[in-house]
């Protein structure tokens, strides 16, 4: 008998659905079909989700095209595989697929992909010999051109995942920013409005830059980086910005971002703003704000030095608090080097308490140095060589940390101050 029951997915299935797929894969290849793409079929195509005591443990997730379906996600719970879960979810989704009257039944992985048993022993024949050709297109010549004139791609999917720990973070922008943007026609039907623009404040080196990323990764959509110099090339910085926005309404959808707004738009009372910049740059988020598809994100290492015009209720629906990594985070940090560069041995709980304070960057940073030395013992002694506690600690002990307690303690002033989640 077994421990879990199949339904059909309901709309409240879907965060523990997007959840789950950040965690079910067993390669580090892209999915063919990304979150996206899953996502816009679930309002009207089959799906159905298992269930143990309470919680989603695993999804399958079709589109029908005509006579033939596809499945696009067989998502699992890693502790929930090898026990035939995968096989259950594919006869159940089947059997909604055969009743839409489809004949065949499609799916792509990638080689060693989660639910790459199940599909064999449901009947599927793998298909070899077969190479799979993909381009992504924009919606417009015009817009491929614009893309490629902006440097614009868009991020992997799975970057989502490889953010080790920050899950404060990470569940806030997955219900806030991701939900709503990936399900809008769901979202209005509860009166939500997706968000326009964003702010993610919090001390240097705390993974703002990676966040946005791989918040396009997630949707789908391409990631444009807009540069303050680049912008003031041509006729100047407020010139470049109305340009820029202009340029933006060709693409159908994106993720915009620009680093270090204080630059461009810290207070006007300061002799060094340029007052004409900061309110190009409102004028444009008002007309941003007036299109879908779209996502405008800002970082900034001083939130209190922006503009309070810039803050205002109304121009972003949230300001985000990114800050140092907890003890839970540092530690996945760590994990993720100490696993590649180790035998396993070194002390964990004191490698992740020696680094309070560390940021994500200070941690790789710390990791790749200890990677080299070990490396170069290898080189000296011609004998494999592992990295010990001893190397990370005194690697640590001689790093210096990128935040300073005023920076801190200014974060958390800034939080309680400016945060609006």
């Amino acid at each position: 008998m077994t421990a879990w029951h199949v339904r059909d997915f309901e709309p409240y299935d879907l965060e523990a659905a997007v959840q789950l797929d950040t965690v079910s894969s067993a390669t580090r290849q892209a999915p063919i079909f990304t979150l996206a793409d899953v996502v816009g079929c679930l309002a009207a195509h089959p799906a159905v989700v298992a269930v143990a005591d309470g919680k989603v443990i695993g999804t399958a997730i079709g589109r029908v095209d005509a006579d033939r379906a596809w499945i696009l996600r067989l998502a699992l719970s890693p502790d929930w595989r090898n026990r035939g879960l995968g096989s259950d979810l594919l006869a159940a989704l089947e059997q909604r697929l055969l009743a839409r009257g489809v004949s065949r039944l499609s799916a792509l992985l990638p080689e060693g992909e989660t639910g790459s048993t199940a599909f064999t022993n449901s009947g599927f024949a793998a298909r070899h010999g077969i190479t799979y050709y993909e381009k992504s297109e924009s919606s417009s010549p015009a817009a491929a051109l614009l893309l490629n004139e902006l440097g614009a791609a868009v991020p992997n999917a799975r970057l989502w995942a490889h953010i080790a720990g920050m899950n404060a973070e990470k569940d806030i922008i997955e219900r806030k920013l991701i939900l709503p943007l990936a399900r809008p026609d769901l979202a209005a039907e509860y009166a939500v409005d997706p968000p326009k623009a964003v702010i993610l404040f919090g001390p240097p080196g705390t993974g703002k830059t990676t966040f946005a990323q791989a918040t396009a990764g997630r949707l789908g959509w391409p990631f444009v980086e807009l540069f303050p110099s680049r912008l003031a090339a041509g006729a100047g910085l407020a010139s470049g910005i109305n340009q820029a926005f202009a340029d933006l309404t060709q693409l159908d959808h994106a993720v915009v971002f620009i680093d270090e707004i204080e630059e461009i738009a810290a207070a006007r009372s300061l002799a060094t703003t340029d007052v004409g910049v900061v309110n190009e740059l409102l004028k444009a988020l008002v007309g941003f704000r007036q299109q879908p598809g779209r996502l405008f994100i800002c970082a900034t290492n001083s939130v209190r030095s922006l503009d309070a015009a810039f803050l205002r209720h109304g121009r972003f629906d949230y300001v985000l608090p990114v800050g140092p990594p907890d003890p839970p985070a540092r530690q996945a940090l760590w994990r993720n080097y100490i696993a590649e560069a180790a035998d396993g041995r070194p002390d964990l709980n004191a490698i992740t308490e020696a680094s309070d304070g560390f940021t994500p960057a200070d941690i790789r940073h710390a990791a790749h140095r200890v990677a080299q030395q070990t490396f170069e013992r290898a080189v000296e002694t011609g004998m494999r060589q592992f990295a010990t506690t001893g190397d990370y600690l005194a690697m640590i002990a001689g790093t210096k940390p990128t935040l300073t307690g005023a920076m801190i303690t200014d974060f958390a002033e800034d939080t309680a101050s400016f945060a609006r989640t």
